[in-house]
Formats: structure tokens, sequence, C-alpha cells
């Protein structure tokens, strides 16, 4: 007759890892709310077990402030803050979203990881290079930022990679940009 130890105390080996309760960890999610909400609906159907992700709290909808420290302290506080790393859904009209590059910015002066998902309904310029946020460009052409393609998603390539974005050396940020003052 095989015995267990009491569920959550530490073994070794492949038993001990299987036993080991999941730590979940927490992601904010990034996104073109008005295009791209089908994508972030099913972002958070395919990982719910995996991520405790910040739900859907359009800032839009919710701060209704022209102050933009107010905005950003908010953003902070209320999205950024208890995450490791910002996912930000990449579709065909978010480089064009001041909130995101806000929310970016926020990440970026936390010093947390920031990755990119590339949605299949994201643009490209007319020599084949994806439209990104600028000041996620930025990130990417410093070694801090990158991305995945949403095809190519699944749960060890997404856990891989934010693990690897959580692990970018602080010091290649580029938070240099001016913040987006509307959008478009």
């Amino acid at each position: 007759m095989a015995t267990y130890p009491p569920y959550g105390m530490r073994t070794s080996g492949i038993l001990g890892a299987a036993m080991q309760p999941r730590i979940r960890r927490k992601i904010f999610v990034s996104y073109h709310h008005g295009g791209d909400q089908w994508y972030y609906n099913e972002f958070s159907r395919l990982f719910h077990d995996e991520w405790e992700t910040v739900y859907d709290n359009s800032l839009e909808r919710q701060v209704d402030s022209d102050n933009t420290d107010y905005v950003m302290q908010r953003i902070r506080d209320n999205h950024i803050s208890g995450t490791s790393c910002t996912v930000v859904l990449i579709g065909g009209q978010t480089h064009q979203r001041k909130y995101v590059d806000w929310e970016i910015k926020a990440t970026l002066d936390k010093g947390h990881g920031l990755l990119g998902v590339m949605l299949p309904n994201h643009l490209r310029t007319r020599e084949g290079n994806i439209i990104v946020p600028d000041r996620f460009h930025a990130n990417v052409l410093s070694g801090y930022a990158s991305f995945i393609h949403w095809s190519d998603l699944n749960s060890q390539l997404l856990a891989r990679a934010v693990d690897a974005a959580t692990k970018k050396q602080q010091g290649l940020i580029d938070n240099s940009l001016p913040m987006k003052a509307r959008n478009g």
C-alpha cells in the first residue's frame, strides 16, 4: 500500500513537484477594448486556470478625468501594482490607443515584465513589419520587451515568455517617449 505525505508538505522529486500547490501569477492584460475585446475574452478563458489576470477594467469607462497624473496614479495603483508582467494584446488599432501607451508606461515605471501578443488582426507596414505601440517598440529594440504570436500561444509558451519577461534587466527599459496625448 502506497502512502503520500499530506497536501502541501514538501517532498522531493517528481512526486514533490506534482504535489506542490500551483501559484497563479498575477498579470495585467492591456488591449484595445473597442477592437480586441474578443481576444481578451478568449485569452482569459484559455488561461484562467494558470494565471490570475486583472479583469477588464477599461479606463475609458472608469476614469472620468483629464488630469494625466491622476489617471497614471490610478493605472499604477489599481491595475499594475501586485502584478509581475503586463501582456499587451496587439491588434490592428492598439498602437493608436493612449491608455495602452499609459499602461505600458506605468508597467515600465514599476520595472515589471512586458510581453506582447501579436493578434491575427494586427497591421503591417508596406515592408511587412508589424505595427505596435511606439513605447512597446522602443523596448523591443532595447531588449526589454518581447512578443509571441497568438497562433503559437499555449500555456507552456506563455509561462516561459512571462517568466523570461520578468527576469529582464531593468537597465534595458526605455521609457523616454512622451506620453500619448490622445487616441489616433
